[in-house]
């Protein structure tokens, strides 16, 4: 026993030896870099000049394949979308099979496929590998597009749009891709409405045969395969692809800024707002530059150990994050700053967001900081090579873009080479705040503190140039009282609104994918019923009679908030519009607003519980036509804006009018509802109360 008693303590000696010697205070140098085995992507090359890689790995039972094109199309033009919309078109039938026919035969062997306008992705057990690949095939060579579903796509499309209309991230990629890069180049195209409702089969057609042709096309078998089980598959699936000349379309390169300049998009009403300072760049795949342009980004803006969250977020608690990305493109690539904040804020972040942009040259960073964002990128690497798919795509990589062959053999040790100089050269050449386009969006109140950052242009949520809503005193003798009055008598006037004693209401509304809502609203002066359902089924009922109240959704029933029952006892109602005061409304005046359907009057509104909001009224017809404002809920201020449009009588009424359509953004989520049915004074049965 005393002999391991000696030994441990010497033991503990050497440690306590060893500690003495040890600054903790020191960073411990970095080692080499770590060797790395890339896992080996066989390949070969059809007749027909399909080039294909296999990338062999057995672990699980499962294959994967992918086919993607490397093209360079038409310009989209006046039909801008169709390209996505060629990527559904792929998958939605063949000249065998129908779109259903099609499902069911991919659903059959349990396989996955998709496709976009340039690629095709399939994914599969072993066993069902012929399978998938005959499908996929089947595809590429024999897709066949019909109107019918072209049609059912566009108007998917158009309902994507109108949400995207009021989604401050969709606006602010519009808006950042039209300035970066224009219309004359496809990274600058955005589909609008008018756009998406040109878009015809025969252009979709047209792309789909010119492009999709085996001599531009790379693919990519990866899993539980070999290649001596691939390139039979391979011949006998795709042998038969048809090549043939593809064209090669030449765009014009963005022109680059000479000072900064500021793209504003007024989201009103809004509670923050969302920037990017981005500008394109000259950086393709293989260019030296690129692992030390990436460690660069990194330190700036690379996760939460990066400057600007760290400024941002953690010095000043103005955002939940800020990021940077400097992307490397066979084209054109593009450096961006991302953040939202607080309107209130917005200002002080881009002030800091340039700043930390401009350090980033100015300063030479720590070893300590550079090694950290080393491993950082280190660790990302080594984490992607898990994945065979990376592997076959790095081998796709160096054939297309005609890297040298070592690229990513080599890249850990590269990456390790990096200096503070090199980071440093790396930020003058790439990290320029002094060219950015900083584009923002949020409340129109912010655009005048922008003017501090360079020449402030206005877009529209579709990156096109617009004019901002002129503001100015409304004319003399004009009073809230005024305004308000010329509105009842626009609607019918007070005799035919108190004459309305019931009204049952149904609309129809259309949200994401196509889905159809039905809306009922009975009203009877005191009580409220409002019903949503969703092809027959009802999601979503709210009832209010005699002063209380519940809300039912998804088979949870709950009271209704005072704050609700308060704004269910104003929409019961049939004379509110009358007497506001018994409600706690009060209303001051605006400005006047010139938009292009005319001026109008703007009111702000005082709500009892402090809600503040807006409302818009035409100035020559006299009628409600927007209201905003700014709600408060457990998930935090939510703002709100409804659109009334397309008035028209009642039939039976005394000349009372109501808006056919209305249109309501609340928070991302926008839908319109169409009036179908309205029934006023017909009666309704108490039993509905209930």
């Amino acid at each position: 026993m005393k002999k391991y008693i000696v030994v441990f303590a010497a033991l503990a000696l050497c440690g306590t030896a060893q500690a003495q010697k040890l600054d903790r205070s020191i960073r411990p140098k970095a080692g080499p870099a770590p060797k790395i085995e890339l896992g080996q992507a066989q390949s070969f090359t059809l007749p027909n000049g399909l080039k294909v890689f296999v990338v062999e790995n057995h672990k699980v039972p499962i294959v994967t394949a992918s086919i993607q094109l490397d093209i360079r199309p038409d310009l989209q033009g006046d039909q801008a979308g169709f390209h996505d919309i060629v990527g559904e078109l792929l998958t939605s039938g063949t000249k065998s099979k129908s779109k259903d026919q099609l499902d069911l035969a991919i659903d059959n062997i349990g396989a996955t496929i998709n496709a976009d306008e340039e690629s095709i992705y399939g994914k599969s057990l072993t066993r069902s590998k012929d399978e998938m690949l005959a499908l996929m095939a089947d595809i590429a060579q024999n897709a066949d597009f019909k109107q019918s579903e072209l049609d059912k796509l566009k108007k998917q499309t158009l309902s994507g749009l109108a949400a995207a209309k009021n989604n401050p991230d969709q606006m602010l990629e519009n808006v950042t891709n039209a300035v970066n890069f224009g219309s004359g180049h496809p990274y600058g195209e955005v589909a609008t409405d008018k756009t998406v409702e040109n878009i015809s089969l025969d252009r979709c057609n047209k792309y789909y045969q010119t492009y999709w042709r085996p001599n531009v096309a790379y693919m990519a078998l990866v899993g539980d395969i070999t290649l001596a089980e691939a390139k039979p598959l391979i011949e006998k699936y795709f042998g038969s692809w048809k090549k043939a000349d593809v064209p090669v379309a030449t765009y014009k390169l963005p022109e680059a800024n000479t000072q900064a300049k500021v793209a504003f998009v007024a989201k009103d009403p809004s509670v923050q707002s969302v920037f990017n300072v981005s500008y394109p760049l000259e950086l393709k795949p293989g260019n030296p530059d690129v692992i030390k342009a990436s460690v660069a980004n990194a330190i700036l803006g690379g996760g939460s150990q990066g400057r600007l969250f760290l400024n941002l977020r953690e010095a000043h608690g103005w955002t939940y994050g800020s990021y940077s990305s400097i992307r490397q493109d066979e084209l054109i690539g593009h450096f961006t700053a991302f953040a939202k904040c607080r309107n209130a804020v917005t200002d002080s972040a881009l002030v800091q967001t340039l700043s930390e942009m401009g350090k980033m040259s100015s300063t030479l960073v720590s070893e300590e900081d550079l090694q950290s964002r080393i491993a950082y990128l280190t660790g990302n690497f080594a984490i992607g090579l898990e994945n065979p798919q990376t592997v076959a795509q790095y081998a796709i990589n160096i054939e297309r873009y005609k890297m040298p062959k070592d690229y990513y053999t080599n890249y850990l040790t590269n990456l390790a080479a990096v200096t503070p100089a090199d980071v440093q050269k790396m930020a003058a050449k790439y990290i320029n705040p002094k060219v950015a386009n900083i584009v923002v969006v949020g409340s129109s109140d912010i655009a005048k503190s922008l003017a501090q950052f360079g020449p402030v242009a206005n877009y529209d949520n579709y990156g096109q140039p617009a004019v901002a809503a002129a503001v100015s005193a409304i004319p003399a003798g004009v009073t809230v009282a005024s305004i308000r009055k010329a509105y009842i008598a626009a609607v019918g006037g007070e005799a035919a609104i108190n004459g309305i004693k019931n009204v049952k209401s149904v609309y129809q509304a259309e949200v994401g994918q196509g889905m159809q809502l039905n809306i009922t609203e009975l009203q009877d002066g005191k009580n409220l019923v409002r019903t949503i359902e969703v092809m027959g089924n009802t999601v979503q009922k709210s009832v209010y009679v005699d002063g209380k109240g519940f809300m039912e959704a998804q088979g949870q029933k709950r009271d209704m908030s005072p704050e609700e029952l308060e704004e269910s006892k104003m929409s019961a109602d049939l004379q509110a519009v009358l007497h506001p005061d018994q409600y706690g409304i009060t209303r001051s005046l605006g400005g006047m607003i010139s938009t292009a359907s005319g001026n109008q009057y703007e009111v702000n509104t005082k709500e009892k519980d402090g809600t503040e909001g807006k409302e818009y009224y035409d100035a020559k017809s006299g009628l409600l036509m927007k209201q905003t404002s700014v709600k408060k809920t457990p998930q935090g201020d939510m703002p709100v804006t409804i659109e009334f449009s397309d008035y028209k009588e009642v039939p039976g009424t005394n000349g009372f009018k109501v808006p056919y359509e209305v249109k309501r953004a609340i928070g991302p989520q926008e839908f319109t509802a169409k009036l179908t049915d309205i029934q006023v004074n017909k009666g309704i049965p108490a039993s509905e109360f209930k």
